[in-house]
């Protein structure tokens, strides 16, 4: 595995397992040249979101890579305020002329909104049989979300992007996914370095000559998951990507497979109906 490595969808279409979060990453110059810089480093996959803020971003420095389109993987998501049929389809389009592309490579709905998630599903078919989304998919669902949506979806999501790390284990989930053919993308892999201080996990990071970070990153992908740590400062970038050049054995595995507390950072959708 390295940092081009890619994995196959249930669509045929193939995503990379690392890529970089914007999250919080203010609009303006700063987030233009911290996700060029992820660009120039050998990241190809960017996930950003309507309610982000920076989708404008996000498209200006896909343009001036020089990369090929084709080679880059966008990600953008609906936001809670424009689910529905109709809502959903204008907000797309809405998010695709900010980031002035032609398509985006993966569209999320990006939390189970009650009553109107099927609506909004349906509307991401239609962008997807008209070719503007190369893949659909969902985020924050938990089993039970899949299971509604098993129901009405003519097309199984390709991805489930949902918060896991070490801290928050979601075991049953991914093993669901698994099952269903589902990729799971993992958001806020380093619970935002809330467990900086976590011992069993610096023991491991000590072990291998890697930091804190590199270790709940290389554990995402050791669990054959997709894996996006945000950040916008370049030392960080750089470091979180130079995680290819060393494996942990099943015992280190084990250790941070036991740290699981269901610890979280953000929103709990297991209390969404």
């Amino acid at each position: 595995m390295n940092i081009s490595s890619r994995c196959k969808l249930n669509n045929g279409y193939e995503v990379p397992n690392f890529g970089l979060g914007v999250y919080k990453a203010a609009p303006g110059k700063e987030t233009i040249e911290a996700i060029s810089y992820a660009l120039e480093v050998g990241y190809r996959l960017i996930d950003t979101a309507a309610v982000y803020g920076n989708e404008k971003e996000v498209g200006i420095a896909v343009r001036q890579s020089g990369i090929p389109r084709e080679e880059i993987f966008i990600t953008t998501k609906l936001w809670n305020d424009n689910h529905g049929y109709d809502s959903a389809r204008r907000a797309f389009d809405e998010s695709l002329k900010r980031l002035q592309l032609d398509y985006v490579n993966l569209y999320l709905i990006h939390w189970p909104v009650p009553r109107l998630r099927k609506d909004s599903w349906q509307a991401l078919e239609r962008i997807y049989n008209e070719g503007k989304a190369r893949s659909i998919g969902v985020s924050n669902y938990m089993i039970n979300h899949l299971e509604e949506l098993k129901t009405y979806a003519e097309i199984i999501p390709a991805v489930n992007q949902v918060e896991f790390s070490p801290f928050l284990y979601q075991k049953e989930l991914l093993d669901y996914c698994r099952g269903n053919n589902i990729e799971l993308e993992a958001y806020s892999p380093l619970a935002r370095m809330k467990k900086k201080d976590n011992p069993v996990v610096n023991t491991i990071a000590k072990k291998y000559g890697k930091t804190h970070a590199q270790v709940l990153i290389r554990w995402s992908l050791e669990h054959k998951l997709i894996v996006i740590p945000k950040s916008s400062n370049k030392k960080r970038i750089k470091e979180n990507a130079n995680v290819f050049d060393f494996k942990m054995d099943n015992e280190d595995m084990n250790k941070l497979n036991s740290l699981n507390e269901n610890f979280r950072v953000s929103w709990d959708p297991s209390e969404i109906d």
